[in-house]
């Protein structure tokens, strides 16, 4: 069954499944195990206007149900990306979201600055807002609703549609998303990596280069849809891409469900690069089981008592 594209403020997405940021490159790799204009949108891997090393290894770690990675944004900048993989995803024919990143305000109007030249190949720019503010008191810009805005109001310059990227680790999550809405966000992104560690039971010391990580894949899926939910209610005008665990057409569905109008596929990448087209066929087959005719039907149905439509 066809169903109509879904509307993500000025952005018009042909399927309801994306990649997420950080879990495929900067995209064009994953061209060569399926096509990825067949995808709502290929979200890059966070770029901030200069080159960054990243964090020192082991920057990987698997878990019972998931993984947590500090890999720390390496990256080698706006102008590279520009300049290298930019060309790669507009060959690839894939409706281009680029993420960026920064450790001030400013960093983060100096990249949206350089990609409001290329405007016309992006689609939209996704804010990672899980980024520590070093030209203030080191907190996330995603903990503090007044610097998140801030930082969404600094990204205008773009010109080009912008969404928020939040973060699980705070209790302020639907203060943070009404902020960034209210600053010009047309969308938000749900959820970013919960905060995790692992210590080594022989050498008793911490896994990671980094101590700290980001915990991905199935153990963040509940967080997720918790998230999720929570935002839809207090602000059921805003629009969401749910991300978060989503593993299958089942998991994409509940993010919907709980509020998403559209879903990232990251951490289930790593385990097959093809995920994102399998979890969109799952999807669409989970959908004519139910006789949804239209996605909207699917976004936010828990709000409003559950699914209206029978399984086949």
């Amino acid at each position: 069954m066809q169903r109509k594209a879904i509307s993500i403020g000025s952005v018009e997405l042909a399927e309801p499944i994306l990649t997420a940021s950080g879990t495929a490159g900067y995209g064009a790799e994953f061209d060569s195990y399926f096509p990825l204009k067949k995808i709502g949108a290929v979200v890059t891997k966070s770029v901030a206007h200069f080159a960054w090393p990243g964090n020192p290894a082991p920057r990987l770690h698997p878990t019972a149900s998931g993984m947590l990675n500090a890999v720390g944004l390496q990256g080698s900048g706006v102008e590279s990306f520009i300049e290298r993989d930019l060309p790669l995803l507009q060959n690839s024919g894939a409706k281009i979201v680029v993420s960026i990143w920064g450790h001030s305000i400013d960093d983060y109007s100096q990249a949206a600055k350089m990609l409001a030249g290329v405007r016309e190949h992006i689609a939209a720019i996704e804010i990672n807002l899980s980024c520590p503010n070093l030209s203030g008191n080191h907190a996330m810009f995603s903990h503090d609703a007044m610097l998140s805005g801030q930082v969404v109001e600094s990204c205008l310059i773009a010109d080009l549609p912008l969404w928020a990227k939040l973060s699980p680790n705070t209790s302020l999550l639907v203060d943070v998303a009404r902020a960034v809405h209210s600053a010009g966000a047309q969308a938000v992104t749900l959820v970013n990596t919960a905060i995790g560690m692992a210590i080594d039971t022989d050498t008793g010391l911490p896994i990671l280069g980094n101590v700290r990580g980001g915990l991905s894949g199935s153990a963040l899926h509940p967080i997720a849809v918790r998230c999720i939910y929570e935002v839809r209610a207090a602000l059921p005008q805003i629009k969401i891409l749910g991300a978060g665990g989503v593993v299958s057409g089942q998991t994409a569905a509940e993010l919907m469900l709980a509020g998403a109008d559209a879903v990232q596929v990251g951490t289930a990448t790593f385990a097959d690069p093809r995920a994102p087209i399998k979890i969109l066929r799952q999807l669409h087959k989970w959908a004519n089981s139910h006789s949804i005719s239209d996605w909207s039907q699917v976004t936010s149905a828990s709000h409003r008592g559950g699914l209206k439509t029978r399984t086949k």
